[in-house]
């Protein structure tokens, strides 16, 4: 190769694929490029610990040195314009050019924008990258009235974190409940109640009629019902949205995502995609799914770089996701789509049980409140392809029950 592998997009997932292809023995050049001037770092402590503390750094994914030691080149600070298939290169908004042999986007995807006049105003802030965190630490410190629009994880993150430092916290969602595209109905109600027993007041079935403003900053909400609430700070959290222009206007394959087929390979097959933009047939429920997790983009990086140096291995990583949101770690593995009946396993009450979500008798998910035993039982037993029965679950010897069935499905020579 003369140019090598380039991968646009340095997060969890970019990251990744430069340092799987040297692990897998990928010898030519790899370069990665980022539009942030910062060494790529962990996204998920932006909407907790970095808020509470205004002297946080960032959380480093690598050390300089491995970039360095690895030989992996870096082009930080430039935003790529354009992608020309025939030619193979990268345009730079600045005009310059970047050759490659193949090519992995990992764009990850970006907040979705209040479609509302006053969007931009002073005090209102969306979060995606540090810069965004350290806007939204350094105004939450002289804040005291804070509207969070949104009821997902970054927007429950945010509102548990500010509130927990003494601020007043509103909490504005469309949908009937909390969480509602992501957990169970109970695990939703379980938030709900824990959240407003810390103060915070959840509005649901509510939308935003329009921000008010003075000299430029927004003093108020105005929500669907009519109601007015004070505020200095708003945090706008009402999902992401696949970053696909570059594939979009290069030609490649899109809907909802960036399609790619089970090597994460797209409709070009010298470019290949991974992570929050990637749209795939998912293994397990054979639905198309845009996942947004750590682990799909590391996982994912990891089976790209095994088809850029030659294996054919198809993607079959077991799905999970945690959030921390106030007094409770939420734990969540597999995909519950299809469930039927749902399993509860320790009492809610103490602020600890699972959901064990089943499509007949076979296990599809398990989202946990402070029960990690649950959660790492979970990963081992649906990558094995076990399920456990609901008088097994009930029992609470999880543990047991799937070295059992390991044993006898995999019997002595």
């Amino acid at each position: 190769m003369t140019n090598g592998i380039v991968i646009v997009g340095a997060g969890h997932a970019g990251v990744q694929a430069a340092a799987s292809l040297r692990e897998e023995g990928f010898s030519g050049p790899v370069t990665l490029v980022g539009d942030e001037n910062e060494l790529p770092y962990h996204k998920p402590p932006l909407s907790k610990a970095f808020l509470k503390d205004a002297d946080a750094k960032p959380q480093m994914l690598r050390a300089e040195a491995f970039y360095t030691g690895a030989d992996i080149g870096l082009r930080f600070g430039h935003r790529v314009a354009a992608i020309d298939t025939s030619a193979r290169h990268l345009q730079f908004e600045d005009g310059a050019k970047l050759g490659f042999d193949r090519l992995i986007l990992a764009t990850g995807s970006h907040p979705r924008r209040l479609p509302l006049d006053g969007a931009n105003l002073a005090g209102v802030f969306s979060l995606r990258t540090v810069t965004d965190a350290r806007a939204i630490r350094d105004h939450a410190a002289q804040a005291s009235e804070v509207v969070v629009l949104g009821g997902g994880f970054i927007g429950l993150e945010i509102a548990a974190t500010l509130a927990a430092g003494g601020r007043k916290v509103t909490v504005i969602e469309a949908q009937e409940r909390l969480l509602g595209r992501a957990v169970a109905p109970s695990i939703s109600a379980h938030v709900a109640a824990r959240l407003a027993a810390s103060g915070i007041r959840l509005l649901m079935r509510t939308t935003v009629e329009r921000l008010e403003s003075n000299n430029g900053r927004v003093v108020a909400v105005t929500t669907s019902a009519g109601e007015r609430i004070a505020a200095d700070m708003v945090l706008v959290g009402i999902g992401a949205v696949a970053s696909t222009g570059l594939a979009e206007a290069a030609g490649l394959a899109v809907g909802n995502g960036i399609r790619v087929d089970a090597q994460m390979r797209s409709s070009v097959p010298e470019i290949l995609a991974i992570g929050d933009a990637v749209n795939y047939r998912h293994w397990q429920t054979g639905a198309d799914v845009r996942l947004e997790s750590v682990q799909n983009a590391t996982d994912q990086a990891k089976l790209a770089a095994r088809t850029v140096t030659g294996h054919e291995d198809a993607y079959a990583a077991v799905p999970w996701f945690w959030s921390d949101i106030g007094d409770m770690k939420l734990q969540m593995v597999g995909l519950s789509a299809a469930s039927d009946r749902t399993v509860i396993a320790g009492d809610p009450a103490e602020n600890r049980f699972s959901a064990f979500h089943y499509a007949g008798d076979r296990l599809t998910a398990i989202e946990s409140v402070n029960r990690p035993a649950d959660h790492m039982m979970g990963r081992k037993m649906l990558a094995a392809g076990f399920s456990p029965t609901p008088e097994q679950v009930a029992a609470g010897d999880l543990k047991d029950t799937f070295a059992r069935w390991q044993s006898a499905a995999s019997p002595p020579p």
